[in-house]
């Protein structure tokens, strides 16, 4: 629960295999409940951006065709994470991916006492994943998600959210990249679902259904988790 007496923004985490629909419910809940969407690829690119120290760091190690390390990507989160927007809470889509950095994450919410509320696993069948992934495409312009098969802009060629007429697809959205990409879930980022679960925050909701269903369950998660 949110402990509302210090007014500690609460923190949850969205786990889940490549498709299982962590953004699109991400930015659901931000929308619903003035939450602040938080994925490690959005921090990069802003950070570098803006010129930040960490996005200088960042820049130069992307610049060298390397990956960038987890100690600062923390220190982007840590700058972002001191900005007045996020003092409704955050969600963080996409980080941690591993139990080092989940470690490394536990550290920095306590610099400021927070703590992981509620990391929420979406479970989904891995078969069903490649359907899903493969009919994944996004707004151009805003980023808002669709799909060939489940969500479709309600006016056809134009985004529901900015009106945009300009989509794309992640060149990796295809069957051939699945197996390979739910082989490093599972062996990387799944092990955090123990980690969560040892703190009492981890929560699993099935993430087959309709997404309008998926969105409910999560908002009875938040409400909870804001006390």
């Amino acid at each position: 629960m949110l402990d509302v007496a210090k007014n500690i923004a609460p923190v949850l985490i969205l786990l889940g295999p490549p498709g299982a629909g962590k953004g699109t419910q991400a930015r659901m809940l931000e929308e619903t409940f003035g939450l602040v969407q938080l994925s490690t690829g959005d921090l990069l690119r802003a950070a570098v951006a803006e010129g930040t120290e960490a996005g200088q760091r960042a820049e130069a190690v992307m610049q060298a065709g390397q990956l960038v390390s987890d100690d600062i990507v923390i220190a982007i989160l840590r700058d972002r994470l001191a900005r007045p927007d996020c003092a409704r809470g955050v969600i963080l889509d996409g980080f941690p991916r591993t139990a080092v950095q989940a470690e490394a994450l536990d550290t920095l919410l306590r610099e400021s006492g927070q703590k992981i509320d509620a990391a929420v696993s979406l479970e989904v069948d891995d078969a069903a994943m490649v359907t899903r992934i493969a009919g994944r495409f996004t707004c151009a312009t805003c980023g808002e998600g669709y799909h060939d098969s489940f969500k479709q802009p309600a006016r056809a060629g134009h985004c529901d959210k900015c009106s945009g007429t300009e989509f794309k697809r992640r060149a990796d959205d295809t069957a051939e990249t699945v197996a390979s990409r739910l082989e490093a879930y599972h062996a990387q980022t799944a092990p955090l679902i123990a980690h969560y679960r040892a703190q009492g925050a981890l929560i699993g909701i099935d993430a087959m259904g309709e997404i309008e269903d998926i969105a409910a369950k999560l908002a009875a998660i938040v409400k909870t988790a804001t006390g």
